[in-house]
């Protein structure tokens, strides 16, 4: 399949992953943050992270090893791509190179870290911003390692899921963050009143009495 030459922009995988990927992302829809409540949109799954700093979209596909797919999204814009599959012998930290077919275009040579959550092993990556878009209008992702194919994925029904989870995000992003309710506090407190340099002010006016 020939790929879009607006879709191959290559992206570098972040150094730090967010700690919800690898610790709450793939439990019970408890652990999701209590302002939005998981929501099945066909065979997807949506729900908030629990630093509540972005959503995410999950499926779980049948046949060998039971492949999970997870796309985040996080309120500054960045996104997170995570497969994983229980056959799988990659290692956590792993780095390695994918391509990734979409139904319109790809991403060659595409970098991901290894990755492993319960019994699954598999990979992350994020994506330019567009890819949220180009994902939810594409029928199937097909990966490939080199010659060898990595999984064959249908996204059906990604566009209402996609539709869903920027409206997750967009619940925590309208939220203001904690500087901004900080802003109220005055400038006059010195950043360690405790410190041996900082005048005792009133305290030491009080005792020149």
């Amino acid at each position: 399949m020939r790929e879009s030459v607006h879709l191959r922009r290559r992206t570098t995988v972040r150094a730090f992953l967010p700690f919800a990927l690898v610790t709450g992302l793939f439990g019970s829809a408890a652990a999701s943050a209590q302002d939005y409540t998981m929501h099945d949109i066909g065979p997807w799954k949506v729900a908030a992270s629990t630093d509540q700093k972005g959503c995410f979209l999950t499926r779980t596909y049948g046949g060998a090893g039971e492949t999970t797919l997870l796309l985040g999204l996080d309120i500054d814009g960045g996104n997170h791509l995570s497969v994983l599959n229980e056959n799988w012998s990659i290692k956590p930290k792993d780095r390695q190179k994918l391509t990734f077919r979409l139904s319109n275009g790809g991403y060659p040579g595409q970098p991901v870290v290894g990755m492993a959550s319960g019994e699954k092993r598999g990979f992350v990556t994020n994506f330019e911003p567009k890819f949220i878009t180009y994902f939810a209008t594409s029928e199937k992702l097909h990966i490939f390692r080199g010659d060898v194919p990595v999984e064959q994925l249908s996204l059906d029904g990604s566009g209402a899921a996609v539709a869903e989870l920027r409206r997750c995000v967009a619940i925590y992003k309208a939220r203001p963050t904690t500087g901004a309710r900080e802003t109220g506090r005055s400038d006059k407190i010195p950043r360690d009143p405790f410190a041996p340099d900082v005048k005792r002010g009133s305290e030491d006016r009080a005792g020149k009495r």
